[in-house]
This record gives structure tokens, sequence and C-alpha cells, in this order.
């Protein structure tokens, strides 16, 4: 079982992310049982037959918009956005429009080319977990939740800026 951090530990994960081989059409792929995510146009393609599970996620490639998925937020345990490369960026707006915009409360994972330097960034706009590169040691990642203290911007986490958080006094 591979792990990912999920709500700042690292953890077991029991999903499957489904991603489709060369030749497969999101018509044609055979679902596997159990807790699966899927992507987006196999939602789509195959709903009909979807509908009826309980264990189902989806995942947003970094091309796909959130507003394709804003009637059925509350059918989906877990949403994913894919992070094809580091410097994709595209995946922080579509997190934060779930959340902020669509409401969704469910769990919103980051996956793909998931990094370290990018975790503080991607809790601000709303995932809470975290399927880090392969490659990468985990709980070298986790320690990237804090790298810093504060943020100064308003965001998801954070509704209100810096200067309106701190209290300043008179100087003597």
């Amino acid at each position: 079982m591979r792990n990912i951090i999920k709500n700042k530990a690292v953890v077991g994960d029991d999903w499957t992310v489904l991603r489709l081989a060369e030749g497969e059409t999101p018509e044609g792929v055979a679902i596997p049982q159990g807790k699966v995510i899927v992507p987006l146009k196999v939602w789509q393609a195959q709903r009909a037959a979807l509908e009826g599970r309980a264990e189902l996620g989806v995942w947003l490639a970094s091309s796909e918009r959130p507003e394709e998925l804003k009637d059925d937020l509350g059918r989906f345990r877990v949403i994913a956005v894919d992070f094809p490369k580091f410097a994709d960026g595209r995946g922080y707006s579509t997190a934060y429009n779930l959340r902020a915009r669509f409401g969704y409360a469910g769990e919103l994972r980051a996956i793909g080319d998931v990094l370290r330097d990018q975790l503080f960034y991607m809790q601000r706009v709303g995932f809470d977990a975290f399927a880090v590169r392969e490659d990468k040691d985990i709980q070298d990642a986790l320690l990237g939740l804090s790298d810093f203290s504060e943020a100064y911007q308003t965001s998801w986490d954070r509704k209100s800026p810096l200067f309106r958080r701190v209290q300043r006094g008179a100087t003597a």
C-alpha cells in the first residue's frame, strides 16, 4: 500500500487512481472494484454505471475546469487534481474554486508531480491530502506543510490578511 499525506499526517492510501493506458478510451476502460478515483472523462462517459458506487472519487486534469463537476460534488468522497509537472500551477486555481466557489467539503487531493516545495501553498488553497511523487521522501515532504509560520495574504485557509490579524502597539 502506498502512503500519502492526509490531514498533516502520513497515512496508508487504500484508493486506486485510474489512469488510462495508451489506446484505452473513457467509454471502454474497465473500472476496478473498491475505492477508485477515475478521470473526469471516465465519469462523464460511464456515469450511469458509476452512480451507484459509494466509494468513488474523480480526478481533474490540469486543463479541465471544476465547473464540470459543480452539480456532482456531493457524489465524490475524494476529488483529486493532477499536476502533470511541477511548473504547472493551474491546479491551485482548481482547488481554490472547488472549496471557495463550489463549497466542496470532502477530501481534496493533489496527485502527479507533487513535491515538498509545493505543499505549504497547496494547503493554503484547500488541499488536505497529497500523493507525493514516489521517488521523494514522504516524511521530508510532510515538513513542507510547516515551512512558514505565517502567511501574509488571504486564501482558503486564512480569510484575513496579516495586517488585520496582528495587534500593533504604539512605540515609546
